[in-house]
């Protein structure tokens, strides 16, 4: 009801009929002589003391899950359900290499995939909705802990015949006058790709911004401007068929690094840190 504020939703969210919830209500009112809601015929709206049981009610259950998941994980780590969140720029990549063998291997674990923009992920991860995270770094990762699975370089994708200067590498300032092609606000890549490039000063095309980095490999192919692309999507064959060409960036640093993260109170450590390790296995 909190988090709802609604007695059908909240009753359809715990799959109870409303009238089934609204006497369970009141029957804890009852028992802690407090109002926990005011009721109006329009609205519900928890009071103070109901906000403050609901919070510490919500550490009760995760706590109580935490338990269930620490006998779980230390008979078999790699059984049962697990959430994962991952990104929208990792996840079509590397998961279709990756998923077939996590099945083949564990057979027992049962992977849900959630795919978001990483402050949301971390929000759901930290409200306990998500087991672990998959994402790119450097990002402010608060207590979480993290496993780092490795690099992921980026590469210039440009028109094919664009007047690039010739060389094997291109470099932060072949590019800086290029027309810039990057995702829009909320996509970590585009301030990770900049900072890692060195180009937080090169212009950009702020006509068009790529929801996907598809997207962005089309507007490429038709002559819109220049953009980075991680390997692991070069990999996956996202220019494959484009008129494009792909130049590697000169330097150390060009490049995010892929991170596992998850909640440093976790009892299934064990379990994260098996599947970084196959999920590392498949960045090579």
């Amino acid at each position: 009801m909190v988090d709802r504020c609604h007695f059908g939703q909240a009753a359809s969210a715990c799959n109870v009929s409303q009238s089934t919830l609204s006497a369970g209500i009141q029957e804890l009112e009852d028992l802690l002589g407090a109002i926990l809601l005011e009721r109006t015929k329009r609205t519900v709206v928890p009071t103070p003391l109901g906000r403050d049981l609901a919070e510490r009610a919500r550490g009760l259950l995760s706590g109580a899950e935490e338990l269930v998941d620490l006998a779980r994980a230390a008979r078999e780590p790699m059984a049962g359900p697990l959430h994962l969140g991952v990104i929208p720029t990792i996840g079509p990549f590397l998961l279709p290499r990756a998923l077939p063998r996590l099945r083949e291997t564990y057979p027992k674990l049962q992977l849900y995939l959630r795919e978001d923009q990483t402050a949301r992920l971390i929000e759901r991860l930290e409200a306990g909705e998500l087991d672990a995270v998959l994402l790119a770094l450097p990002y402010a990762l608060g207590d979480l802990e993290v496993m780092d699975l490795g690099e992921d370089r980026f590469s210039v994708v440009y028109p094919a015949g664009h007047d690039l200067p010739q060389a094997e590498a291109a470099t932060p300032a072949d590019i800086a006058g290029e027309n810039l092609l990057l995702l829009e606000d909320g996509h970590c890549l585009r301030d990770q790709a900049l900072a890692a490039c060195e180009l937080e000063g090169a212009r950009r095309n702020a006509a068009f911004n790529g929801t996907s980095l598809h997207t962005l490999a089309q507007m490429v192919a038709n002559d819109l401007g220049v953009t980075l692309m991680p390997q692991m999507a070069l990999d996956a064959g996202i220019v494959r068929g484009l008129d494009v060409a792909v130049r590697p960036l000169s330097g150390k640093t060009p490049h995010r690094r892929i991170g596992l993260v998850w909640r440093r109170s976790s009892a299934r450590k064990e379990t994260f840190r098996q599947l970084g390790e196959a999920l590392k296995a498949e960045l090579g």
